[in-house]
């Protein structure tokens, strides 16, 4: 079975009392729990936990890994991000969600700034399903609509994606590359932009779905880790 392990800062939930009425128990216990109803083993973990609830442990037994942050990026202590870093180069897999682009974990794996533009004003989200081939998609028609979201809008610096698979219009007119696939050593990465902490997003049936195929996509992978450094000859070196 797969072990996915849903991280969240769990702040806006003890700050917000609008965020509080959406996702009472937190917005890591919501996908934790749709995840469980898919037959996932899901664990959750948080900020304010020893180690952030990210001990050696936990992420030795975690397959995926899913990261959703805002208000702390800054508290998420180097050593933690070290660690998620060189798991996630080791074959666990990585979930980004929403502001979760900002967090140390995706700028360490992406190498770039990953800022971009946002307005927060309840607008439609249309998510186009640009290819329909892939996995994190399946089960999706050619687009799901969120009725109100926060509007993320390019340029997003990041790398170029490995595959581009969804692609968001919002009602103010600004398009986002909202579902972005990537590797990194042994490693499987999806970022996935919907879910602002003021709007019950992660309640959404099909956003659900796409975050449940991504860890199927996104699992551990099975390859063993290249070996680096001095190297023996495979062959002999004398005549």
């Amino acid at each position: 079975m797969v072990k996915v392990t849903v991280w969240n800062e769990n702040r806006h939930e003890q700050k917000n009392p609008v965020v509080k009425s959406i996702y009472p128990n937190g917005i890591h216990t919501t996908i934790a729990s749709f995840l469980e109803e898919a037959g996932y083993d899901t664990l959750t973990a948080t900020l304010e936990q020893p180690e952030h609830g990210l001990t050696y442990e936990v992420l030795e037994n975690t397959d995926v890994l899913i990261w959703w942050g805002h208000l702390a990026h800054n508290e998420v202590e180097d050593e933690i991000v070290q660690k998620v870093y060189e798991k996630v180069l080791q074959g666990m897999g990585l979930i980004v969600l929403h502001s979760g682009h900002f967090s140390k974990i995706f700028k360490k794996l992406m190498g770039t700034s990953c800022d971009l533009k946002w307005r927060e004003a309840a607008e439609t989200e249309r998510l186009w399903v640009l290819d329909p081939t892939h996995p994190i998609v399946e089960g999706i028609g050619e687009y799901i609509e969120i009725d109100q979201e926060e509007m993320y809008g390019e340029h997003f610096d990041i790398p170029t994606p490995d595959e581009l698979v969804l692609v968001s219009w919002f009602k103010g007119g600004e398009v986002f590359r909202s579902g972005c696939t990537f590797k990194r050593g042994n490693g499987k990465i999806f970022y996935f932009r919907p879910g602002h902490e003021t709007y019950p997003t992660y309640h959404q049936k099909e956003v659900q779905k796409i975050i449940t195929n991504a860890v199927s996509w996104a699992n551990r992978s099975k390859r063993n880790y290249p070996s680096y450094g001095h190297h023996e000859p495979i062959e002999s070196l004398k005549d």
